[in-house]
This record gives structure tokens, C-alpha cells and sequence, in this order.
């Protein structure tokens, strides 16, 4: 790759985007922008998969939401998300969690990694 676009992508790289891994419940605050006020917005759940590396990399959060699934996908370096909270320590044995989405209940959850 060109050094001149490496040296503008390691400008933009975050230094503190939190230590976590596919499985772990997590907290993402993300800055929503409505009209000229700037809020920010806590969502919660299960991180299925993290891919890609250094600028690009991208994570998707799942959770249920009044019994319907909902997964957002984030930029991990971007300006919108202000942090990534560990709220559990999940224990799995996949790089991606897409068996969650078929299943319910109980059975949708990940074991918990205990310390």
C-alpha cells in the first residue's frame, strides 16, 4: 500500500478501543446526531463476529429487542462510536456466533468466562 495512505489511516487509528472478543456482551456508546443536538446512545448485547483489520475493522453487536433480533454493525475506529464497555466475559469456541440468530430463549445465550 502506499506509505502516504498508511500514514493517514495510522492518524486515524483509535489508541483506547477497549479489550474485547467474539462473545462478550458489551455496551457500545454511539453519538446520535438529531437537527444541531448531539446525544449519545447506549446499546447493549452480544458481539457475534469482529473482522477485517486496522482502520476498516468493523464489529456486529446482537441483542433482542421486544422478542425481535436486532444486530448493528460498528466501525470499531470510528469518530460516532465514543466507547466499548465489557459489561461479561463470554466463553465460545467460534470466530462468528451466526447459530445465535436461529436460536431463542435460554438457548441463546454464551457461557460466561469465569475469572
Amino acid at each position: 500500500m502506499n506509505e502516504i495512505i498508511k500514514k493517514l489511516e495510522a492518524e486515524q487509528l483509535k489508541s483506547d478501543v477497549g479489550n474485547f472478543k467474539v462473545g462478550d456482551t458489551v455496551k457500545v456508546y454511539a453519538k446520535i446526531k438529531e437537527g444541531d443536538k448531539e446525544r449519545i446512545q447506549v446499546f447493549e448485547g452480544t458481539v457475534t463476529k469482529r473482522q477485517n483489520g486496522g482502520i476498516r475493522e468493523t464489529f456486529t453487536v446482537r441483542k433482542i429487542s421486544n422478542g425481535c433480533g436486532v444486530e448493528k454493525t460498528w466501525p470499531l475506529h470510528s469518530p460516532s462510536v465514543e466507547k466499548v464497555e465489557v459489561v461479561r466475559l463470554g466463553k465460545v469456541r467460534r470466530a462468528k456466533l451466526f447459530y445465535l440468530r436461529e436460536r431463542t430463549g435460554k438457548k441463546a445465550k454464551v457461557k460466561e468466562l469465569v475469572r
